[in-house]
C-alpha cells in the first residue's frame, strides 16, 4: 500500500507527492479569520478541511507546526485596498470599540471550532501584536527597492516582478484589479495590479487603531500581516499554505510577491484552496439571505458532527451546494452511522494486525489528494468486515483522529434499545407474518393497516431482500 500524500497544489495545478522542506516536518500556515462578525458555515468549511489535512499529516507520522493569523486591523471591505476596515464596520454596528469586537469574535470564532472539532492551531497570532514586525518588512522592501511611498501611503510596485501572477496564470488584462465596478481607481499607485503594504492616508480618517511609522501615523495593509506572521513563526520556507479559494487573488498573490522579495527566494511549495459552499442563490456570506452560523445549526436540532460529515463527503475542490434537504440527508447518514457503530461489542480482544492493516487502507484513501468521501468508504467497508466488535471500535477510533467525528463517544451515548418481552415479540412477528400473507393475496390496504397497527405500537418495519426487519423506538 502507498500512503505518500499526493496533494493537488495551486502553485503548478498538479497533483503531485507531498515533500516537506524537513523531513519528517510540515510547517503549515492558514489564512485567519477577521474578526468582525461571526463565522458562516461557508468560512468554515475552509476550516475543516484544513484541520483533516492538518490531521491527516500527523496520522501518517509528520510533526506539523501551524500558524494562524487573527486579523483585527488592516482588512478593507474591498480586498482592492478599498473601502471601510471591516473591523471598524462591525465597531460601529454594534457600538463597540474595535478590540472589544475582535476579542468577542474570536472567542465566537474557537467556539464554533471547538464544536467542530477543529484543532486549534498551535500559534495564534493576531495581526495588532506584530506592528513593530510589518513596519520593519516594509522598511525592508523599500530599501530593496520593491516598494515605494506616493499619496501617503507605501505600495509594493509589482512591476519589478517577473511573473506577479504565478499562482493564479493570468496576466495584467486578465485581472485589473484598480479599477472594476464599485472600485475606485487609486490614482496614487504606479501600476494597477500594485497594493498598499502600509496606510497613513485613506478616505476613512477616523481609523481606530494607528501607529506611528517612519511614513507618518498609519495602519498596516492586509496582505503584509500574513506574510510576516508566518515568517516570524514559521521562517523562510513555508511547506503549505491555505485558504479559501477566494484567496488566491488578489491576496495569496500579494503575498508571494512580497514575501519572495522581501527573503530573495522562493517562499511557500504548496499552495492549498477549498472551493466555496454554495447556497442556492450563489457564493454565502454574511450579507445577504439568513446568516448561516453553527449556532443557527443547532437551534434547528442539528448536531454540528452533522456538518462536518457533510463537508467530508464531498471533496474540498469541489464547490458544495448547501440545502436544508441535503443537510437532512446528513444528519440522516449520521444518526445510521451512529447506530451502527452502537451496535458494536465492546467486549474482545482487539487485533493489533487488523488495525495496522486499516490504518493502512485508510491512510492510503484519503492519501488520494485527501479524498475524505474515500475515507469514509473505507469505514463502512469496516463495519462490514469479519472483525471482532472490539477490533472495529478500536480501527473506527483510529480513523476518527482525522475524520473527528465523535463516532465512538456518540455511539456509545445512544440509550439503550428498549427491550421487548417475549409476548410481544410474539404478537409482532405474527402481525409481519399476517402482513407478509396479505401482501401476497394483494391486499394492500390489509399490509398497510397491520403497518399503521404496528407503528401504534412503537414497531417501525423494514423490508428488506432477506425478510421484514423491525425495530422498537
Amino acid at each position: 500500500m502507498d500512503a505518500t500524500l499526493k496533494l493537488y497544489n495551486t502553485l503548478d495545478n498538479k497533483i503531485s507527492p507531498f515533500v516537506s522542506n524537513e523531513p519528517g516536518v510540515v510547517r503549515m500556515y492558514t489564512c485567519g479569520p477577521t474578526v468582525y462578525h461571526f463565522a458562516h458555515i461557508g468560512n468554515l468549511r475552509s476550516y475543516i478541511m484544513e484541520d483533516v489535512l492538518e490531521k491527516y499529516l500527523r496520522y501518517i507520522g509528520y510533526r506539523v507546526d501551524r500558524v494562524m493569523n487573527i486579523t483585527d486591523v488592516g482588512h478593507l471591505s474591498s480586498d482592492a485596498d478599498t473601502g471601510e476596515d471591516k473591523m471598524l464596520k462591525g465597531a460601529k454596528r454594534e457600538n463597540k470599540t474595535v478590540m472589544e469586537i475582535a476579542q468577542m469574535y474570536t472567542e465566537a470564532f474557537f467556539n464554533d471550532c471547538n464544536k467542530l472539532n477543529i484543532r486549534k492551531p498551535d500559534t495564534v497570532v493576531p495581526a495588532t501584536s506584530m506592528i513593530d514586525g510589518f513596519i520593519h518588512m516594509v522598511q525592508t522592501l523599500l530599501d530593496k527597492g520593491y516598494a515605494y511611498v506616493a499619496g501617503g501611503n507605501v505600495y509594493f510596485d509589482t512591476s519589478k516582478l517577473d511573473n506577479y501572477y504565478v499562482l493564479t496564470n493570468h496576466n495584467q488584462e486578465d485581472l485589473n484589479v484598480g479599477v472594476r465596478e464599485g472600485v475606485e481607481e487609486d490614482t496614487a499607485k504606479k501600476n494597477k495590479t500594485d497594493f498598499v503594504l502600509w496606510f497613513t492616508r485613506s478616505k476613512f480618517e477616523d481609523q481606530a487603531l494607528k501607529w506611528d511609522s517612519p511614513w507618518g501615523v498609519g495602519y498596516p495593509g492586509w496582505h503584509i500581516e500574513c506574510s510576516c506572521i508566518s515568517i516570524e513563526n514559521l521562517g523562510e520556507y513555508l511547506d503549505i499554505h491555505c485558504g479559501g479559494v477566494d484567496n488566491i487573488f488578489p491576496h495569496h498573490t500579494n503575498e508571494i510577491a512580497q514575501s519572495e522579495a522581501y527573503l530573495g527566494h522562493k517562499w511557500c511549495n504548496y499552495w492549498f484552496h477549498v472551493l466555496h459552499l454554495n447556497d442556492e442563490t450563489g457564493k454565502m456570506s454574511k450579507s445577504k439571505g439568513e446568516f448561516l452560523t453553527v449556532s443557527l445549526l443547532e437551534n434547528k436540532g442539528y448536531d454540528p458532527m452533522v456538518y462536518r460529515l457533510f463537508c467530508l463527503q464531498s471533496h474540498y475542490r469541489k464547490p458544495l451546494l448547501f440545502t436544508w434537504d441535503v443537510l437532512d440527508n446528513a444528519k440522516n447518514t449520521y444518526d445510521k452511522l451512529i447506530k451502527r457503530i452502537r451496535t458494536l461489542e465492546k467486549d474482545g480482544t482487539v487485533d493489533p494486525a487488523s488495525v495496522q492493516e486499516w490504518h493502512m487502507k485508510f491512510a492510503e484513501a484519503m492519501a488520494q489528494d485527501l479524498n475524505t468521501s474515500s475515507g469514509i468508504t473505507v469505514l463502512y467497508d469496516l463495519l462490514k468486515a469479519d472483525l471482532n466488535g472490539a477490533t472495529k471500535r478500536a480501527i473506527i477510533d483510529d480513523f476518527d483522529r482525522v475524520l473527528s467525528l465523535n463516532l465512538l463517544a456518540a455511539a456509545d451515548a445512544v440509550p439503550e434499545e428498549p427491550a421487548a418481552d417475549d409476548a410481544l415479540v410474539a404478537w409482532i412477528e405474527e402481525r409481519i407474518a399476517a402482513r407478509k400473507a396479505a401482501k401476497k393475496a394483494k391486499d394492500f390496504a390489509q399490509a398497510d393497516a397491520i403497518r399503521a397497527e404496528l407503528a401504534e405500537k412503537g414497531v417501525t418495519i423494514k423490508d428488506t431482500r432477506e425478510g421484514t426487519v423491525w425495530e422498537l423506538a
